[in-house]
């Protein structure tokens, strides 16, 4: 199983620094956030297969990512206080 990244990180426009990044970190959100659904529907298919304790990691793979999630809402929110 592979995961295809065929879209590129540079985000090249007359936008500002400011505004790339926003958009760079809206993009990365909701990767994340696609990531962590399918970590739970493996973490869910690992118990299923009496991979218990895998699957408890899987879903603790998912919090952590809804960690970074947080803090890439933080870093959006610092670009306004900035």
């Amino acid at each position: 199983m592979t995961h295809h990244h065929d879209h590129h990180h540079d985000v090249t426009s007359d936008l500002t620094f400011e505004e790339k990044l926003i958009k760079m970190l809206e993009h990365w959100l909701k990767h994340n956030q696609d990531h962590v659904h399918t970590y739970q529907k493996w973490a869910e298919r690992a118990r299923a297969h009496d991979l218990l304790q895998t699957g408890i990691l899987i879903d603790e793979i998912a919090e952590i990512t809804r960690g970074i999630d947080e803090k890439i809402k933080a870093a959006l929110d610092s670009i306004h206080k900035d």
